[in-house]
């Protein structure tokens, strides 16, 4: 029985409400809190008890949101634009910051979620370490080819109904506002180059040696390119999953980065 306390919570940002949910260590701990920001089909409920672990080990309040459009949060009819990851650090991040009454914290992002983090903490001071996993640094060509094969996975009977799951009516739109910006043609020159070099916070890229979206090119090119501290974990026989596959291993890591950090 987990010993956190949890709370959901509303957040009212441009274009409807984000839904949030809060762990807090039975310390009730004053530390900075870790930040959680999902993947391109992820949701707060697809984090599962990780971020009930997190805050246990860490001994920090932990904090996931639903981007707008994604699990509990409201729908969005227009689909995201291909500068939807540096926006979610200029449009979204500073309003649920603010709504969280959060000062100083920690960021942690799976995916696509591992880029938006370096892209708040490339223009937020406040950011006090980022740990990125499974994060694509540019467009590969193993991404394209794990995307394609993933929409042609969702296009076969019944395999919708998994994502409807999580995210109910808002499904479809969830799958192509993933699909139609990574395969996009006017996509294929994106890259975290402008912003990894302004993150001067210590940072950890971790990855796996399977990743089925992309090579360890990815967190080379994040530990090479950041402006400050950075090093990567590259594990062996894991896929895109990480903090489901090796669990253990990538909640000591981020202990050790965070062990100097209030």
């Amino acid at each position: 029985m987990s010993s956190t306390k949890v709370v959901e919570i509303d957040i009212k940002v441009p274009g409807g409400t984000i839904y949030a949910k809060k762990w807090t260590p039975a310390s009730g701990s004053d530390k900075s809190p870790l930040i959680l920001l999902h993947d391109s089909l992820g949701s707060v409920d697809l984090w599962r008890d990780f971020p009930s672990k997190l805050s246990e080990h860490l001994d920090r309040v932990v904090v996931a949101y639903d981007r707008l459009g994604f699990g509990k949060s409201d729908a969005r009819e227009s689909a995201p634009s291909l500068e939807f990851i540096e926006e979610e650090a200029t449009r979204y991040f500073p309003i649920i910051k603010e709504q969280l009454s959060v000062q100083g914290y920690v960021l942690f992002g799976h995916s696509v979620g591992g880029g938006m983090a370096i892209n708040i903490a490339s223009r937020d001071p406040d950011c006090q370490a980022v740990v990125t996993v499974s994060a694509q640094a540019f467009v590969e060509g193993l991404t394209v080819q794990g995307i394609q094969e993933a929409k042609q996975m969702f296009a076969q009977p019944g395999q919708l109904e998994r994502l409807e799951k999580w995210h109910g009516k808002k499904a479809a739109w969830v799958l192509h506002a993933w699909t139609d910006v990574w395969l996009s043609p006017q996509f294929k020159n994106w890259s975290l180059m402008p912003a990894i070099k302004r993150v001067h916070c210590p940072l950890l890229a971790i990855h796996g040696d399977h990743d089925e979206y992309g090579s360890s090119a990815f967190p080379q090119f994040i530990a090479r390119n950041s402006g400050g501290q950075a090093d990567m974990l590259l594990l062996e026989n894991c896929g895109h999953m990480p903090h489901k596959e090796r669990t253990q291993e990538v909640i000591q890591a981020t202990v050790e980065l965070l062990s100097n950090i209030a």
